[in-house]
């Protein structure tokens, strides 16, 4: 059992968890993620850590409520306990000197660059980051990366924070001005794949950190199979991150609307009576409690 210390909201559909967890906040380094499991009957879900305190013994994990199990998780707050975290997984990002690095975090992908642009900048790279989102209400962590990042742009589509226009706009004017060793770029496919071919013809070493389906999170299931380089490689224990130029993201965008529509009946049901499984989560957690 992993109780919830602290939980905000920090954009509509998106929440912010510190949760009790020592061992993984110890070992957990950046780009690595864990397996949450809510209660016995419920599916598992990759999410990647954020953030960590080994002092407080906490990690931090944060969730766009979009299916049934996240939008379940989304209704918990401090005091209540999520019954499985497994972690950390993954393959860490790779942190170097690589002089001047450009960080793109799209929607809630900043939850996932953000730990990585943490430590590139702590190696002592120049940092520079582009943070997107459709508006202003979804821009989330801007005050975290902005501390991290030497300069730091904000795209909006509809122009309502920062600037109107995508986020390979702003990046394209960095790379104009000055030479960038490396880009990492996390957020939806699309945006993943419109960075990749910008640098591409630039030669640019540049990461993505993939948002494929997972269930064990050990490469058993083959759940997160991705085509990077013509071959078959697991998101769960060969990544997440990947060298965006080799990833096939047709295939990717492909496989993971496989289960659409049962997801779709999944979260249906579960709005109709989200009581339900919550009196579960707090069961399941109570057992375990007294259980230990």
């Amino acid at each position: 059992m992993f109780p919830i210390v602290f939980a905000r909201d920090l954009a509509p559909a998106v929440r912010l968890f510190r949760i009790e967890a020592p061992r993984i906040a110890r070992r957990r380094k950046p780009g690595q993620f864990v397996i949450v499991r809510l209660h016995e009957d419920g599916e598992r879900i990759p999410l990647t850590i954020a953030d960590s305190s080994t002092e407080e013994g906490t990690i931090t994990l944060i969730v766009q409520g979009v299916g049934k199990t996240t939008q379940l998780m989304n209704r918990l707050g401090a005091g209540d306990a999520i019954l499985d975290v497994v972690g950390p997984l993954g393959m860490a990002s790779e942190i170097g000197l690589f002089g001047t690095v450009a960080v793109v975090g799209g929607g809630v992908g900043a939850a996932i660059a953000y730990p990585t642009a943490k430590a590139l900048k702590a190696a002592g790279n120049r940092v520079l980051t582009v943070l997107g989102a459709r508006s202003r209400d979804l821009i989330i962590l801007e005050r975290g990366l902005r501390e991290v990042s030497d300069e730091l742009v904000v795209t909006t589509d509809d122009g309502s924070a920062g600037r109107k226009g995508l986020v390979t706009d702003a990046l394209a004017e960095f790379l104009a001005a000055e030479p960038v060793g490396r880009v990492l770029a996390i957020g939806p496919i699309p945006m993943m794949r419109a960075v990749a071919e910008l640098t591409r013809p630039l030669a640019i070493k540049t990461i993505v950190s993939l948002n494929s389906i997972m269930v064990d999170g050990t490469g058993m299931c083959g759940g997160c199979r991705v085509r990077v380089g013509g071959e078959s490689r697991f998101a769960c224990v060969d990544g997440p991150e990947f060298d965006a130029h080799e990833v096939d993201f047709a295939v990717l965008a492909q496989r993971n609307a496989t289960y659409r529509e049962a997801e779709g009946q999944a979260l249906a049901a579960f709005l109709d009576h989200p009581e339900r499984d919550l009196a579960k989560v707090r069961t399941a957690c109570q057992i375990r409690e007294i259980a230990s």
